[in-house]
């Protein structure tokens, strides 16, 4: 397939100004039919796709992102006509959040190094004590290994709202806009990440839940806007953290309900794990994709013909 002449796959993971009327112009031109007109609905939905998780010199780069970005592109020019909707969240920090350094220090006053992992018997212990919003603070760690089976890991800041890092990487943004444009079709962007007290892997909602914040809990609107379509495509960054964690969202909220899990596609091959020294994240997401698997989540590659 020839692609349109603002793609070019050599940009992908490249830092620019996306040109956005060039995007939107080619997408005019393509001749295709209102997505209002689809008779199969269906959604792709792009998990945190942005600078600082896809480009080799992000914050918090993850290995083969740039690769799996251009599959993803490439895949939305060869099948447009059949997305109906374009839906991405991006991850969405603050510079003082309980994941980063400066939020806790040891007995020293030293702060924690990205990948140090912050247990409740460090916290309880006084190897670590926090900074902010100390009361919530000291009984997080041990919240989140009840509720959520997850250790506190400090990760680098990344994704801070009015840098860079924060943006949808710019190759694939105008994939997102030529789609809009050549199916008449607005894209669904979903914010975030920014609520300080918890961690929030899935787009859908925080790791630990903050009641008294409008941000703090499960995004039932968004989860029950995708039973109106009759395909859910999934992709992005990372699939051992955001994207296993938004599947995870989604196959807990429709647990038991067929008609509805049948729907979900993750594109296996348009998504990558984060690397670390002593984890191996990699193979504890293939383990749970494939537990999902068994119940009933379809695992595809971007090269499978879509009907």
């Amino acid at each position: 397939m020839s692609f349109p002449e603002f793609y070019d796959a050599q940009k992908v993971g490249q830092l620019f100004v996306p040109d956005t009327p060039r995007a939107i112009a080619a997408g005019r031109d393509a001749d295709l039919s209102p997505s209002s007109q689809d008779q199969t609905r269906s959604i792709l939905v792009l998990v945190d796709a942005q600078v600082d998780f896809v480009h080799e010199d992000g914050a918090l780069s993850v290995p083969g992102a740039v690769d799996d970005t251009r599959r993803t592109i490439e895949w939305m020019l060869e099948n447009s006509n059949r997305i109906t909707t374009v839906a991405a969240s991006l991850d969405s920090h603050v510079p003082l959040q309980i994941f980063s350094p400066t939020w806790w220090e040891d007995e020293n006053g030293e702060h924690p190094q990205p990948y140090t992992v912050i247990r409740s018997a460090d916290v309880k212990a006084g190897k670590w004590k926090p900074l902010y919003e100390v009361e919530w603070s000291m009984t997080y760690p041990e919240r989140l290994e009840e509720q959520s089976k997850k250790e506190l890991m400090i990760w680098p800041y990344h994704t801070l709202i009015g840098t860079p890092g924060h943006a949808i990487t710019p190759a694939l943004y105008e994939a997102i806009v030529y789609h809009s444009a050549a199916r008449r079709s607005q894209p669904v962007f979903l914010s975030k990440g920014a609520l300080p007290k918890t961690e929030y892997y899935s787009m859908l909602e925080p790791e630990v839940k903050v009641n008294d914040h409008p941000a703090g809990s499960l995004n039932v609107s968004f989860l029950n806007m995708l039973t109106g379509y009759d395909r859910v495509y999934i992709a992005g960054q990372a699939k051992s953290h955001c994207v296993l964690e938004t599947v995870t969202s989604i196959m807990r909220y429709f647990e038991g309900e067929m008609a509805i899990i049948s729907k979900l596609r993750v594109l296996i091959d348009l998504t990558s794990s984060v690397a670390h020294p002593e984890i191996d994240f990699e193979a504890m997401a293939t383990r749970q994709f494939a537990e999902f698997a068994e119940r009933g989540l379809q695992l595809i590659r971007s090269t499978e013909v879509v009907r």
